[in-house]
């Protein structure tokens, strides 16, 4: 692939500690071609992560820099209501200022990986383009520290 092979996108961006904690918690569907852009105003520590307590969708999260490049990328699986604060966490394991989630498998399908880099790099509109080569990336249920 090339650095211009682009995968449009359409991300609901969750900016505030509330929509960020609510994330996709109870969606009962997510379009294939959609996500979720979590923001922070600062740099996050690699031990922060994110967990799947009321998600009920599987889904692929990317933690990205401040220039919008994956610097770690997980899947993430469901975790019953009943487990509660025993939900797996799914840590950066590196530093990252922003999170985008899509449902499971998006990543690999459109060969999506460490390095490439979410186009354009963290601005707020909320269709963003990701490509899917090393030479440039893309950027997605809530946040626990």
């Amino acid at each position: 692939m090339t650095s211009d092979h682009m995968i449009p996108i359409q991300v609901e961006v969750a900016m505030s500690p509330d929509e960020r904690q609510i994330g996709l918690m109870e969606r009962p569907f997510l379009p294939a071609t959609a996500g979720m852009l979590f923001r922070y105003p600062e740099s996050q520590a690699a031990t922060r992560g994110f967990w799947m307590y009321r998600t009920r969708l599987p889904l692929d999260i990317a933690y990205l820099n401040e220039a919008g490049v994956i610097v770690s990328l997980h899947q993430m699986t469901p975790c019953p209501p009943k487990k509660g604060r025993r939900c797996p966490r799914y840590p950066s394991g590196r530093p990252f200022s922003a999170v985008l989630e899509m449902n499971e498998g998006f990543f690999g399908a459109h060969e999506v990986d460490v390095g490439d880099q979410l186009l354009p790099p963290m601005t707020p509109p909320r269709e963003h383009a990701c490509p899917s080569s090393r030479h440039a990336t893309p950027r997605g249920s809530s946040a626990q520290d």
